[in-house]
C-alpha cells in the first residue's frame, strides 16, 4: 500500500476526531502546542508533517495510534492519489 493514502487516511481519522470533540483547528493547535496551519497539514495528511506533529495533535485528542492491517483502498481515494 501507498505510504501517501496511509498518511492520509490518517489525517482524515484525525480531523473527523476533532469535529466529533467540538474542537476548532485553532482550539486544536492551542492544546497540541502547534500553530494552526500545522494542524492544517496533519488533517491534510501532508508527507513533510513530522511524526512529532501528529503524536502532539493525538496527545490532545486523547488518542494514538493503533496499527492494524491496511485495507483496500476506495475509489474515493484512489481517485484523490491521481490529483
Amino acid at each position: 500500500m501507498d505510504y501517501s493514502l496511509i498518511i492520509s487516511r490518517l489525517g482524515t481519522q484525525i480531523r473527523q476526531k476533532r469535529i466529533n470533540r467540538g474542537l476548532t483547528q485553532v482550539q486544536l493547535a492551542k492544546l497540541a502546542g502547534l500553530t494552526r496551519q500545522k494542524v492544517i497539514a496533519v488533517e491534510k495528511g501532508t508527507l513533510t508533517v513530522g511524526m512529532i506533529a501528529f503524536a502532539r495533535v493525538l496527545a490532545a485528542l486523547d488518542s494514538e495510534l493503533s496499527v492494524i492491517p491496511a485495507a483496500m483502498p476506495t475509489l474515493e481515494e484512489l481517485e484523490g492519489l491521481f490529483d
